[in-house]
């Protein structure tokens, strides 16, 4: 930025300013109207997609948030409208929430470009489009994905 003039930073500084406050209004709606201790979960009836996710995450238990998780050819994902993506089978599936849950749509492919074919990363560049016709619908920004791990019953004894 030091080979640019006075105004050029001017107007550099005044961008970065006006995303900075374009990512903060959200946040800060999302809170407004909330007394104490009120979660969003208790402001609002649960969703299709929330009633499906919990059905999912019957039995299971929720890890400590990672930031990548391997991933193979053949390891299955599921689209919960407007919620989440949920990551694997067996014991432990991981749930990726995203920044907009409200953005995943079941009618949209997600696109990825990793920066490790092995791992699937919160910082891996996804984008969505349309399955039948292939034009771009979105971009979607990870946030860690979630562990959740089958509860193991102890009945010996």
């Amino acid at each position: 930025m030091s080979n640019l003039s006075a105004p050029s930073r001017r107007v550099m500084a005044g961008l970065a300013a006006a995303l900075a406050l374009a990512f903060a209004l959200p946040a800060a709606a999302q809170d407004q109207g909330k007394q104490d201790g009120e979660t969003s979960a208790e402001a609002a009836p649960m969703t299709k997609g929330e009633k499906r996710l919990a059905k999912l995450l019957e039995g299971r238990v929720a890890g400590e948030p990672v930031r990548c998780i391997r991933t193979f050819p053949n390891m299955p994902m599921q689209t919960i409208e407007k919620t989440a993506y949920v990551y694997g089978r067996g014991d432990t599936i991981y749930v990726q929430r995203t920044r907009n849950p409200s953005d995943i749509d079941e009618s949209d492919a997600l696109v990825t470009q990793r920066f490790n074919a092995s791992e699937l990363c919160k910082l891996d560049q996804m984008t969505t489009v349309d399955r039948v016709l292939g034009f771009f619908t979105g971009a979607v920004f990870f946030d860690d994905f979630v562990p959740y791990t089958r509860v193991k019953d102890d009945k010996a004894g």
